[in-house]
């Protein structure tokens, strides 16, 4: 079966006017602000993936039995286009997104969406939408891939059919002045993810599971959550939707080795070549709760931080637990932390040399 893989345009009738659009970028924050436009396939076993199209942005009918509103057979990715410095547009490596993309749809039971088809459905919409990329330092247009079960029964199998979607939305600046420490609260009841589940998937189940664990930080005081391997109790994994790092006194960075417990971040893997680049050493470790403690006690440990798509890197100043409370080095952003998210950050808008093919320009 020969699959198509261009999106040709169906061009909004009623788009979003220049002042109007210039306005609501002024300070767009996260998820908030939408494009006129979204990428949009669908699959059955008999066509494959068909009836691909940018089509303007319009809400989903949906039966009330469709098979994700029971059974939550759904998975989703997140990346970013950047306005470059000579005034392009570039994806930050699709490609990856695009495999990650795949494994997730394996582990639900769903069709695996061709890596090329992903990443065109990307450019096809941030061409369509690239004005609406924000000017702003630390601005940017966030793309939503995800695929839901779309058939409509009631009964526990795989869906056969599939609806294919991206939806884009102008983002600024996660942190206003610069990343800030966050405050974490180490969850000793809850767990995000076992082994043998969907861990290592991007499915909006794993995000759901997490979500009595984040407001359970919110009301210790804490701006995020951070989760325990659910066998012993004692290794740091990550954050409810970030990978996390351990930076040491010896120049040295860990951070937990990925399983099928764990998301393989993309910005995760960029800032390990990145501080490998640099000559600093990286250790994929166990890394306890009780160690982490100790170390920063000691001095050994001087900064942790979180990383992923939206915020990047976010320094982590306290962590608090229901065994004890402590702070990380001064409490603040750290110079690994800052020094790695501005290279990246510089990669990613075309402000420094790409030496691993990173970028897709549009």
């Amino acid at each position: 079966m020969t699959i198509a893989t261009t999106f040709p345009l169906d061009p909004s009738a009623s788009p979003t006017p220049a002042e109007e659009r210039a306005q609501r970028m002024v300070d767009p924050g996260f998820g908030r602000v939408f494009t006129d436009h979204m990428a949009i396939a669908h699959y059955n076993a008999a066509d494959g993936w068909h009836d691909l199209a940018i089509a303007p942005r319009a809400p989903l009918t949906v039966d009330p039995a469709c098979a994700v509103l029971h059974y939550a057979q759904e998975i989703f990715e997140g990346l970013k286009a950047y306005r470059t410095a000579d005034d392009g547009a570039a994806l930050f490596r699709p490609d990856a997104n695009a495999r990650r993309f795949q494994a997730s749809a394996r582990r639900l039971a769903m069709p695996e969406l061709p890596a090329d088809l992903f990443v065109e459905s990307c450019r096809a919409l941030v061409r369509s939408e690239i004005d609406w990329i924000p000017d702003s330092d630390g601005g940017a247009l966030y793309l939503r891939p995800f695929m839901i079960a779309s058939e409509t029964f009631l009964g526990v199998k795989p869906s056969s059919e599939y609806i294919y979607m991206v939806i884009a939305s102008s983002v600024g600046s996660y942190f206003k002045g610069g990343p800030k420490a966050v405050s974490i609260w180490a969850s000793e009841n809850y767990t995000r993810a076992a082994p043998g589940g969907t861990g290592a998937a991007k499915c909006g189940g794993n995000y759901a599971a997490s979500l009595a664990a984040q407001a359970e930080a919110t009301a210790k005081g804490c701006d995020q959550v951070v989760f325990l391997d659910a066998i012993e109790r004692r290794y740091v994994e990550e954050l409810g939707g970030m990978n996390i790092f351990f930076a040491f006194d010896d120049g040295s960075i860990a951070t937990p080795p990925l399983s099928d417990t764990i998301l393989a971040g993309i910005t995760r893997d960029s800032l390990i070549q990145l501080a490998r680049d640099r000559g600093i050493a990286v250790r994929e470790e166990r890394y306890s709760l009780d160690q982490w403690r100790a170390d920063a006690a000691s001095g050994r440990l001087v900064e942790a931080f979180a990383c992923g798509t939206a915020a990047v890197v976010t320094p982590i100043g306290s962590v608090k637990a229901a065994s004890g409370d402590f702070t990380i080095g001064s409490g603040g952003p750290g110079q690994t932390a800052t020094a790695l998210r501005d290279a990246l950050v510089a990669i990613q808008t075309g402000g420094a040399p790409d030496r691993h093919d990173w970028l897709d320009r549009l």
